[in-house]
């Protein structure tokens, strides 16, 4: 839809669904924490923050060709590479892992997931108080 590829909707989107996939990881890794041989897993925060720093940038991009009659679509090329990094997963050693980190990462995890919901609410009312005033 063109009236959300305008806000930050679609990005709050991604950073929702990337939340959402890597809780399940560091959830599953405090289920088998105490399985022999288990290799912690985790999914790259700094490789999602890459490539959804690229799609922005593909986005602000975008709005300058606007001008030039050349529109970007957000459900191309960026938005898809930032998708394929929440199927990405890491693997550690496990030698320095504890129900305390993975504890401390699921919090931190659940903050930004809790913060791109409060935004994204935001952003509906805003859009919903927008239509209001113009009917």
């Amino acid at each position: 839809m063109e009236l959300f590829s305008s806000t930050t909707v679609p990005v709050l989107e991604q950073v929702i669904g990337f939340a959402q996939s890597r809780h399940e990881v560091l959830a599953g890794n405090v289920a088998k924490l105490d399985t022999p041989g288990y290799q912690v897993r985790d999914l790259s925060v700094s490789e999602f923050r890459t490539r959804l720093r690229e799609l922005l940038e593909a986005r602000d991009h975008g709005r300058d060709m606007l001008s030039e009659g050349a529109p970007i679509d957000l459900d191309d090329g960026a938005m898809k590479r930032v998708r394929e990094s929440m199927r990405d997963v890491l693997h550690h050693d496990g030698s320095d892992v504890s129900l305390e980190s993975q504890v401390l990462e699921l919090s931190k995890n659940q903050s930004m997931h809790n913060m791109a919901i409060a935004i994204m609410n935001q952003q509906f009312r805003l859009l919903n108080e927008a239509i209001s005033e113009s009917v």
